[in-house]
């Protein structure tokens, strides 16, 4: 059977490695190499493989690239590979359009997408396929159909709010996965959440408005990633929650986004395409 290469823009960074140490449980992918702007010079010594069968077969070592174009242009005989990005949003509006020149399917798991970056994405996927998530996890995923739901049921008199809580070196804020959340209860509840969004409190801001979706953001340590989603009622309280223990998680949703890319044409998907999850109504 015909294995898959795998470039990883972001190799140096806590999910680019995560991701190069699991790929080994997989048969049917083989490393190509890893993208990195923070390679210094003399550690750019590409490998000098034609093609995967020469990569595994000879033991070459994988690639050190310093640009994801650079990685392209020089893998150009592997005609089956698909890129795994998780870098910045800034690199990665780059990486989709260097993806889509050589007609390359490309993940993207980087967040802090404004509306605007998200379309320049979509346009791309008219090219290549692509799949873009602020969260890889499959429990993440489901919990946001379990969210939507609760909302449903519980109805707009039970107030919504969520925490997210991540390690203090994630640069964004809120996270990608808890704007996906507040986003399905919007949905549900038929509200814009540009609109509804109240990221944290501060000072004297008055009573809480009916519609409200608070968001708040914890920055500490080495959190890999914890989201509570708290509906308030009255007389009750629901809190559904999610942690995350390994950052494996993510790299094995990331690489099964991967596998599934490698077959399609173009397209701009999520992890719920990726899982068969069912669209919200």
């Amino acid at each position: 059977m015909e294995k898959t290469g795998i470039i990883i823009c972001g190799s140096k960074g806590r999910m680019g490695n995560t991701i190069i140490s699991v790929l080994s449980d997989y048969s049917d992918l083989l490393f190509i190499g890893g993208v990195d702007s923070n390679y210094a010079s003399d550690e750019t010594a590409i490998s000098p493989f034609k093609d995967l069968a020469e990569l595994e077969t000879k033991k070459v070592s994988a690639g050190k690239f310093l640009t994801l174009k650079e990685a392209l242009h020089l893998t150009a005989a592997i005609k089956k590979k698909v890129v795994i990005d998780f870098t910045s949003k800034s690199a990665s509006l780059i990486h989709a359009e260097e993806a889509a020149l050589y007609n390359v399917p490309i993940v993207i798991g980087s967040t802090g997408f404004s509306e605007n970056d998200l379309k320049t994405v979509e346009d791309y996927g008219k090219r290549i396929p692509i799949v873009l998530s602020g969260n890889m996890s499959l429990g993440i995923n489901v919990l946001m159909n379990i969210v939507y739901d609760a909302s449903k049921y519980l109805g707009i008199n039970y107030d919504c709010e969520i925490i997210e809580m991540h390690h203090k070196k994630k640069k964004d804020a809120p996270s990608g996965t808890a704007k996906m959340l507040a986003e399905s209860v919007a949905k549900q509840r038929h509200i814009e959440l540009a609109e509804k969004a109240v990221y944290g409190r501060c000072g004297d801001v008055g009573e809480r408005k009916k519609d409200e979706i608070g968001i708040f953001s914890v920055r500490a340590g080495d959190i890999i990633g914890e989201h509570k989603v708290i509906f308030a009622g009255n007389e009750e309280i629901i809190e559904i929650t999610h942690k995350a223990v390994s950052r494996n998680n993510f790299a094995r949703g990331a690489i099964k986004a991967a596998v599934w890319l490698s077959d399609k044409n173009k397209g701009f998907y999520d992890m719920r395409d990726v899982l068969g999850l069912n669209k919200y109504e």
